[in-house]
């Protein structure tokens, strides 16, 4: 099963470049109402604290683009930024069977993917991707893909200890 919101990069940059020019504009009416106007008082900071929070909210929310990819006998994951130099992407492969289980946590806008695998030097490793822009559908296709790989490793797992 492929997964992925690729296509919805052009949609994250709008937003992006609109939080961006919300901010130029807000820092902009600032000075003016601070050396001009003298309106709103001291409500002004308003114009600068609202869209930063804007903004952070986006950037905090986590990488925008996952990409999931279980077809053949590895599972492949990709988690990147819509801006490139911001962070890291995170790229993982790894074949099917080092799969123990997974941990979907949600925290108001936030939403993690923990995938436990298994590793010869430590027993097993946590990789952790940011899902916070998919939809409930993807997410729920996410979850249905890795409870089918787990249940096969699980009944592989019963059938060796026998």
């Amino acid at each position: 099963m492929r997964l992925s919101n690729r296509n919805k990069a052009s949609v994250y940059n709008f937003i992006n470049t609109l939080l961006f020019m919300i901010l130029a504009g807000g820092i902009t009416g600032f000075f003016l109402e601070e050396s001009r106007f003298n309106i709103l008082g001291q409500e002004s900071y308003l114009l600068i604290i609202i869209p930063v929070v804007l903004l952070g909210i986006f950037y905090l929310s986590g990488r925008q683009i996952f990409e999931y990819d279980s077809d053949g006998e590895a599972l492949n994951f990709k988690n990147r930024n819509i801006i490139p130099f911001l962070d890291r992407p995170l790229s993982d492969e790894f074949p099917k069977y080092k799969l123990l289980k997974y941990e979907i946590v949600q925290l108001l806008f936030f939403k993690r993917l923990y995938i436990t695998i298994s590793s010869k030097n430590s027993g097993s490793t946590m990789l952790k991707y940011e899902i916070s822009y998919l939809t409930k559908k993807e997410v729920n296709d996410l979850k249905f893909s890795l409870n089918k790989v787990v249940k096969a490793n699980n009944e592989k797992k019963l059938l060796n200890n026998k």
